[in-house]
């Protein structure tokens, strides 16, 4: 079992260190788990690209193909098992692997690389893009086999640890991201010392920055993180000491400064080099690092405290790519966090339903401290942008009573080394049908009623949602990660007078990011907020998921989430503006193209409209 003690000591099972790290990864690349999970990334990087209209494809007998130009000018072909499902008409291939044709025979498709470079024409894509991609999916495919590989070495029954333990225990990633542990930026050290899956202690690097280059945010309920009350809460009266010490060694009074944790990665690798004059000029000051023990959850960038369990979780800026996104943390966004919590969290507390029926935990994101770039060089600024920011979070273990505990909402998709699934003690104690309903109730009545009551969408996808349990049973949710995961329109908001103001996304950010937006004119992006995350992502895994391991069909898992919101609908009638505004059972709704945002520039929002298994009477083509 793995555990962290007070003083930082970790014991974590397979743990490579030092010049055992490479042998580790010699082990795991000539494991059977580097085929397993390159056969995976082909399938999820074929099933995406289909899906999102990508590519072309032929039927030939029983199989799916996809015709190609190999590199010396030849036709080839890759074929497959596939089918069409009916949870917004997903592809899923089969487990065989897929097969590629030229004229010298048919073999397995061993290269990711040369798929896409054979197919990319096809697809219309770039060749720099599709390089890029490459290297993000080989990268997944190095990361994913030590993860798993450690995963089968240790064995470790989730079941019998702490709700923390199954943040690195869930190392499966992304769903229907092909590149979805690609952390461009980390190598293999890097992976196996801040990978989630690896569960190793980390000590955050403390650094004071003077005033003059930082924006600082708080929730009215909580001092200024600036503040020595703040840090007092924070360090201990000790280490505040030790810290202020340093500031004025170095010939600085610490009035002038404030004092934010950087993860040891990013002050290593990023800041020490990009704000070295900042470094020189003493506008920061190296302050070191704390006892207290940190490990990763499953954002990467997330630590949550071992030593001490209650004390907030640290959201930190990371210069990696993972998935489609760079997981640095825009200054707008930490400026926001906790603006944004406190809109929330009053919503909530005043909401009856919320409140004392549904019981919502709103993991609030209570202070935020970003670096400030605007006094470096215009061309130079994008190199800092976002780099150096903190947000701390609250801990989801101060708002659960004693007898619940928690798992991430992708859990439920998992299975252990063996291919059980986590819940099937759960629904083999309780019934199918029994735990199935208190799980849509728990999860899906919250998500519509900010939607409906309040005219707020959040991205609550994946691990932005926690399910918490009664030995098993589902009784409610935790929500998180509300800085940039929130959408909404004015015109749809049931008291657009308490909406604060937000700071505004810089120019040069939407250029490169799109989809990085809270506020839109337009209704039905608010609503496919919901269904992309929600629905799409987190129910749409679990009803594929049902049908396969436990013989649900999908039309039955859906007509049953359509009659939850149904059944909200008839209870609070006064809501129906919201339920015209914010239509959830339109046949066809908005989708992001996430794979085609890997191939195509990030100038425009990428979205495909998908067949809505909630549409009432609707059919798949």
């Amino acid at each position: 079992m793995r555990m962290v003690n007070v003083n930082g000591q970790a014991d974590y099972g397979t743990k490579p260190e030092g010049k055992h790290a490479f042998e580790f990864y010699r082990e795991a690349i000539q494991s059977p788990h580097y085929v397993a999970v390159r056969r995976r990334i082909f399938r999820q990087l074929i099933e995406s690209m289909l899906f999102e209209g990508l590519i072309a494809y032929q039927s030939e007998g029983g199989d799916t193909r996809i015709d190609g130009t190999g590199l010396d000018g030849e036709p080839i072909a890759y074929l497959f098992g596939s089918e069409r499902r009916y949870t917004f008409g997903r592809i899923r291939l089969d487990q065989e692997p897929v097969r590629r044709r030229s004229g010298i025979g048919e073999t397995e498709a061993e290269s990711i690389a040369l798929f896409l470079l054979e197919v990319a024409e096809g697809a219309g894509a770039a060749e720099e893009k599709v390089l890029h991609f490459i290297q993000e999916l080989e990268q997944t495919l190095i990361n994913d086999t030590l993860a798993q590989y450690k995963r089968h070495k240790d064995n470790l029954n989730l079941h019998a640890m702490s709700d923390e333990d199954w943040e690195s225990g869930m190392m499966d990633g992304h769903p229907y991201h092909p590149s979805y542990k690609s952390r461009i930026g980390f190598d293999i050290t890097d992976q196996l010392q801040y990978g989630p899956e690896f569960a190793e202690a980390i000590h955050p690097v403390w650094v004071a920055v003077h005033r003059s280059r930082v924006r600082v945010s708080h929730s009215a309920l909580h001092p200024d993180p600036g503040s020595s009350n703040w840090l007092r809460e924070q360090l201990g009266e000790k280490e505040l000491e030790r810290f202020m010490a340093c500031i004025r060694e170095a010939g600085a009074n610490p009035g002038d400064y404030v004092m934010l944790p950087v993860h040891p990665w990013q002050w290593r690798t990023t800041l020490s080099s990009v704000l070295s004059a900042d470094i020189r000029s003493k506008k920061i000051l190296l302050l070191g690092r704390t006892d207290e023990a940190y490990t990763a959850q499953q954002s990467i960038r997330t630590l949550v405290n071992r030593t001490r369990p209650s004390k907030h979780y640290l959201k930190l800026s990371l210069s990696i790519l993972n998935t489609s996104t760079s997981r640095i943390l825009a200054p707008h966004t930490v400026e926001n966090a906790p603006v944004i919590s406190d809109w929330l969290k009053r919503i909530a507390s005043r909401d009856a339903y919320l409140r004392d029926e549904l019981r919502l935990i709103l993991l609030g994101e209570v202070a935020g401290i970003a670096y400030a770039n605007s006094d470096m060089l215009a061309p130079l600024q994008s190199k800092s942008y976002g780099t150096l920011s903190c947000i701390w979070r609250e801990s989801l273990p101060m708002h659960l009573d004693k007898s619940e505990t928690a798992i991430p909402y992708n859990a439920l998709c998992a299975a252990d080394p063996s291919g059980q699934p986590y819940i099937a003690p759960w629904i083999e104690r309780f019934g199918l049908e029994h735990w199935l309903n208190e799980l849509l109730k728990a999860s899906v009545n919250p998500i519509i009623h900010l939607l409906y009551a309040h005219g707020i969408a959040l991205e609550s996808h994946a691990q932005n949602m926690v399910l918490v349990l009664r030995e098993g049973l589902p009784v409610r949710v935790a929500l998180k990660d509300f800085h940039d995961g929130i959408r909404f329109a004015r015109e749809g908001l049931a008291n657009p007078e308490d909406c604060p103001n937000l700071a505004s996304t810089p120019a040069e950010h939407q250029r490169v990011n799109r989809n990085s937006f809270l506020e839109t004119n337009d209704l039905e992006a608010v609503r496919d907020f919901v269904h992309d995350a929600f629905f799409f992502i987190n129910l749409g895994e679990l009803a594929i998921f049902l049908q396969d391991h436990f013989g649900l069909e999908e039309q039955v898992f859906w007509s049953k989430v359509r009659g939850v919101i149904e059944q909200y609908q008839q209870r609070f009638p006064e809501h129906s503006e919201r339920f015209r505004q914010f239509f959830l059972f339109d046949p066809y709704i908005g989708v992001e193209q996430l794979t085609a945002r890997r191939l195509f520039p990030d100038t425009e929002l990428r979205m495909h409209k998908v067949f809505n298994p909630l549409s009432r009477g609707g059919e798949l083509d």
